[in-house]
């Protein structure tokens, strides 16, 4: 069992900056695939960024702005994000999968979201 626990959202200016964290229970942290997703209303949840050992997965629109990265030690994810637009708005989750993958199904483990407000 992975228990995940989400912060760091909020409101900020287009163009501002935020950090997302996610913190883990168990002692298996590092061997899973790590994902922030991000769901707006009325869409999709989508996969953003995804890190496992190698490679990191990013999706094209936030290439260059978000960073995703994980201290193992801390069984902790990030997701810096950088250079915000109006379009980022959305609750994002933080997911863990047994194995690299983009398929949303195949996380097995969610935290309860937290909200990233964008104004332009």
């Amino acid at each position: 069992q992975v228990q995940l626990v989400e912060s760091g959202g909020g409101l900020v200016q287009a163009g501002g900056s935020l950090r997302l964290s996610c913190a883990a229970s168990g002692r298996t942290f590092n061997s899973y695939t790590m994902g922030w997703f991000r769901q707006a209303p009325g869409k999709e949840r989508d996969l953003v960024a995804a890190i496992s050992w190698f490679p990191i997965y990013y999706t094209d629109s936030v290439k260059g702005r978000f960073t995703i990265s994980r201290d193992n030690a801390k069984n902790t994810v990030y997701l810096q994000m950088n250079s915000l637009k109006p379009e980022d708005t959305a609750v994002y989750y933080c997911a863990a999968a047994p194995r690299p993958t983009p398929t949303r199904g195949e996380y097995d483990y969610w935290g309860q979201g937290t909200q990233v407000t964008v104004s332009s």
